[in-house]
């Protein structure tokens, strides 16, 4: 049975919505949140989702600056899509849900899984320092696994100083091939940022070193076993890891880096090795693979449940976030929780999140960065998304 609806728009290059019925993804219904009662919010059925919302979204983050911008929302079996504005400035061709784009720091969920299936098989424990699987590496025997996965090692983020002016920065490690220890060394040139175990403190840092991990456990690149482990057991026909390839291969989306200067010109951003990012940031992915994949993962088909648990160990991160291993939980305004992770690479910003259970999974993209404002808008998406009407009664922070 196939279904549609229409939403009428004025945007000329603007293409949406389908209803689509697919078969769902495997999931079973995960537990409550601890101290969760059946009542609460985020235990309840999500609301309808507000799809003519999300589609005001993206119509929203074109006129802030994004060339173009799409989403897809897998919900129990039906697929709803929208996408507007353009995915190469050059030829002018629109953007569609089937482009594929770089999806910045949603590559470490893929790190997580990969080490959390590793702590499945007894190669790695969590609570073991870093430096028993990678010796001297760190510079303090106390910080683990588990602090790097999440965040709370201390180690400085070496992009800090690396793109603190945003173009000159890119254009300078644009074509540039790190190793993993030279992205670690810029980050152990300067102070630590908290003790080990101390406060969330996000760094890039924690996932090159995560990749290390994979690297030395497994014998294998990133490459191999992100592929073997995730993109071929999940059918992932548009997830890559090219690293240090600086081309999207097959039809994709154009990123455009939006300079410091108010005004300035975008710059074509989308050809890059991503080195100094890696296994903290380096994979193409489409919004249908997206949804599949954290369908997959919260359905627990990737981890046990009991490595899945202490995914989603979590620790405060900022306002209505918090973050386990490789994982965000947003708050939303209806009092739904999400889980996810955003990413912000050169050209593109995506936001890529769940619910609970992984039934209902939501990914945008918006093909700039460097705009805040787009950034931020971005997340109303997953109000949208996973509140529906709801979310247009905001609930006071």
């Amino acid at each position: 049975m196939v279904s549609a609806t229409v939403v009428r728009g004025t945007a000329v290059a603007a293409a949406l919505v389908s209803l689509v019925a697919v078969p769902a993804h495997a999931a079973h219904t995960a537990p409550l949140e601890p101290g969760a009662t059946r009542g609460d919010a985020s235990a309840r059925a999500l609301p309808k989702p507000d799809v003519t919302g999300l589609w005001t979204v993206l119509r929203t983050v074109r006129r802030q600056g994004a060339p173009g911008a799409m989403a897809r929302l897998d919900d129990h079996g039906a697929v709803h899509w929208a996408a507007t504005g353009i995915a190469d400035r050059g030829t002018g061709r629109t953007i569609g849900n089937t482009d594929r784009f770089r999806i910045g720091s949603v590559t470490k969920i893929f790190s997580a899984v990969v080490l959390l299936q590793l702590a499945d098989e007894k190669k790695l424990r969590l609570d073991a320092p870093v430096n028993r699987y990678l010796p001297g590496l760190l510079p303090d025997d106390r910080i683990t696994v588990r602090h790097v996965l999440s965040h709370r090692s201390g180690l400085h983020d070496y992009t800090n100083e690396m793109f603190a002016r945003t173009v000159p920065g890119f254009e300078a490690v644009r074509t540039k091939v790190f190793t993993y220890r030279q992205l670690v060394e810029r980050s152990l040139s300067k102070p630590r940022t908290t003790r080990p175990g101390g406060a969330y403190s996000y760094s890039n840092t924690n996932f090159v070193v995560a990749g290390m991990l994979i690297e030395k456990l497994t014998g294998h690149t990133v490459r191999t076993e992100y592929k073997n482990r995730i993109i071929d057991p999940l059918e992932l026909r548009d997830t890559f890891y090219l690293h240090p390839g600086t081309k999207i291969p097959g039809r994709h989306a154009r990123g455009y880096l939006t300079p410091d200067t108010a005004g300035a010109a975008l710059v074509d951003s989308t050809e890059q090795t991503v080195s100094w990012a890696q296994s903290a940031g380096a994979v193409i992915s489409s919004t249908r693979d997206l949804n599949t994949f954290l369908s997959a993962l919260l359905g627990g088909r990737l981890t046990s449940r009991a490595q899945l648990d202490q995914m989603q160990r979590w620790v405060p991160s900022g306002t209505n976030q918090q973050y386990g291993l490789g994982l965000r939980r947003r708050h939303l305004s209806c009092g739904i929780s999400v889980y996810g992770h955003t990413g912000a690479v050169q050209g593109y910003y995506t936001y890529a999140f769940a619910s609970k259970d992984g039934r209902r999974s939501l990914a945008a993209l918006a093909n700039t960065s460097n705009n805040g404002t787009v950034h931020n808008s971005m997340l109303g998406t997953l109000e949208s998304a996973f509140c529906g009407k709801q979310a247009k009664t905001r609930r006071a922070n």
